[in-house]
């Protein structure tokens, strides 16, 4: 009789047991599923939180555009006050938006990082004295971030340290290389805007 109750026990005790375990199991496998949801959600708002950084990249760029546009320019004197104080307006309260998504990065990539980013830095530095040397180095180094073949020479040491980067850096590099080159373009083109007027101007004088 004793030997029933000792084992009725240890029956309870393992029916408990493998009760809490199968518990436990559950709770852990909600978790799991709590947080793999939450990881979706993590990269979504990542995701939405660089579209929106490229977005204010974006408007900063059209908004200096219009302001050094050739348009700017031939409007007269009164508009152009108008028009320049709008866009200054547009211009600051973009620059008080503030929006970072930060980047986990290793010892070799926060190095390959900086250099990368003191290559750009040095040639858009030079681009006013050799515009034309500029826009093709610039070319070289987008040329380098790409994966389909490019039309111009790639260049090869800068194309290893991006690779080097963090992903994020490397797209980020490439957009900072097309907008440098992009408004190379622009101000070439307002160049040569000018330089026609300047020289159509001369032919009027010229036939006076």
């Amino acid at each position: 009789m004793a030997q029933a109750k000792i084992d009725a026990k240890m029956n309870d005790a393992s029916k408990g047991k493998f009760s809490r375990t199968l518990s436990m199991a559950d709770r852990s496998g909600r978790l799991l599923e709590s947080l793999d949801q939450i990881e979706i959600r993590v990269e979504a708002l990542r995701e939405e939180a660089t579209a929106m950084e490229q977005e204010r990249e974006c408007l900063l760029e059209m908004i200096q555009s219009i302001q050094n546009s050739q348009e700017m320019r031939s409007v007269c004197d009164g508009e152009r006050e108008e028009l320049s104080l709008t866009a200054s307006r547009l211009l600051g309260r973009t620059l008080m938006v503030s929006i970072s998504v930060d980047t986990i990065r290793n010892d070799q990539q926060e190095e390959a990082l900086k250099k990368a980013t003191a290559i750009i830095d040095e040639i858009a530095g030079k681009v006013l004295e050799d515009m034309e040397g500029g826009r093709k180095r610039l070319q070289a180094l987008h040329a380098a971030c790409v994966t389909d073949a490019p039309p111009v020479p790639v260049d090869q040491k800068f194309q290893s340290v991006v690779i080097s980067c963090a992903l994020e850096d490397q797209k980020k590099i490439k957009r900072r290389l097309e907008t440098l080159i992009r408004n190379m373009d622009n101000a070439e083109k307002t160049i040569q805007i000018m330089d026609n007027q300047k020289v159509d101007h001369s032919s009027l004088n010229n036939g006076k």
